[in-house]
């Protein structure tokens, strides 16, 4: 029986996406892979909320991240990075590895930072100091999502930086509005709310961004996104692509466009409520704040007294994978995804396995209650 795979990233793949995995390969030089690029990218560009090009490099989320700092900024320049969570770290990390000035920006983990904070941090510098500020749009190590359009619109208000948006485990599970909000930079990645396998970094650029890449001064190779435009006007990557997992993506995008972005982004939703109600009738608290619960992953603190290894190895047991806290909340936390090709059925299944895994470690709790809990939040 295959495990129920409740974590967020890699997301369970629909048959029909792993099938498209088996087809024969391809020619990347050929009018076959020209025709698939094309279709691919200009099927993404709903999701990224943009018209301009959708880059696909082979690599991860983290890579897409790289990518950004490497082709936009230069040694020495002033970057404002939000923090407020695992993922957050990780963008400010990659920035101070390459050189930038990074100032971090905090909040706690579970909860967002706040736009006013942004602008106050913003009107500490003088005008045109600042050359970026980074946003990680839902993060995933505290399932809490960020106001994206407030602080887009403080970001353009108070500065002229360019806006660095990591929503690797958001695009696809809520809008983006890339273009609409002024974003100038979004990277995600294949094995989320795109329902396929890991191993693609996609990234899009605004036209200010662009402009940026002519001046920026790290060094860049692999990850450099001109190579890769000139390379895609002809419907080509620069190196050998990842093609079978361009077919996968392809399968992927047929399945989003039949079920309707808006219907898509409507089941996220649904399904962040089923899990944060399914999980406080369990007796659970959810991390992040119902303001800015995430649509795509919900991170549950668990009682003192039990271990989240030991929660998950029994659900492991039981056939349901989920995933556990990431730093501080390693031990006391798990966190369940509701992304991509996963149902709400798929959601009720594991709410019941946690329930009898928390009654057997001693809690007075019901199943039956939470996934009653949780139908009721779907049905609102």
């Amino acid at each position: 029986m295959e495990p129920l795979l409740l974590i967020p990233g890699p997301t369970p793949v629909p048959p029909a996406v792993r099938e498209a995995l088996a087809q024969p390969l391809i020619g990347h030089r050929g009018p076959a892979f020209v025709e698939l690029y094309r279709r691919v990218t200009r099927r993404l560009k709903p999701l990224f909320g943009t018209e301009q090009e959708v880059l696909i490099f082979p690599g991860s989320g983290t890579g897409a991240m790289e990518a950004a700092v490497v082709n936009l900024f230069s040694p020495g320049d002033r970057v404002i990075v939000l923090v407020a969570g695992a993922f957050g770290e990780r963008f400010a990390a990659i920035a101070e590895a390459f050189g930038l000035a990074v100032d971090r920006l905090e909040a706690p983990w579970g909860q967002v930072v706040p736009p006013e904070r942004l602008r106050e941090r913003l009107l500490t510098y003088p005008p045109g100091e600042v050359r970026g500020v980074f946003i990680t749009h839902n993060e995933t190590s505290t399932g809490a999502l960020s106001p994206l359009e407030e602080l887009v619109r403080v970001a353009r208000q108070e500065s002229g930086a360019l806006v660095v948006v990591d929503s690797v485990s958001g695009l696809g599970g809520t809008p983006v509005a890339m273009d609409r909000l002024g974003i100038d930079c979004v990277v995600t990645a294949s094995q989320k709310c795109l329902m396929s396998p890991p191993g693609l970094a996609l990234l899009a650029l605004s036209p200010s961004a662009w402009q940026a890449t002519e001046r920026a001064r790290l060094p860049r190779s692999y990850w450099d996104v001109q190579e890769a435009r000139r390379f895609g006007e002809q419907g080509e990557t620069p190196y050998t692509p990842a093609v079978s997992l361009w077919f996968a993506l392809d399968r992927a995008l047929d399945l989003i466009e039949a079920e309707g972005l808006e219907q898509v982004y409507a089941r996220h939703r649904r399904m962040g409520a089923m899990v944060r109600a399914g999980g406080r009738a369990l007796g659970l608290e959810v991390l992040a704040p119902e303001a800015h619960a995430s649509p795509t992953v919900t991170c549950l603190l668990l009682p003192e007294g039990l271990d989240a290894g030991a929660v998950r190895r029994a659900l492991r047991a039981r056939g349901v994978e989920v995933a556990g806290g990431q730093g501080a909340l390693k031990s006391r936390a798990i966190r369940i995804a509701h992304m991509g090709a996963i149902q709400p059925e798929h959601l009720l299944q594991g709410l019941l396995a946690l329930g009898e895994v928390l009654r057997d470690q001693g809690l007075a709790v019901s199943p039956e209650e939470a996934v009653a809990a949780a139908e009721a939040a779907q049905a609102e």
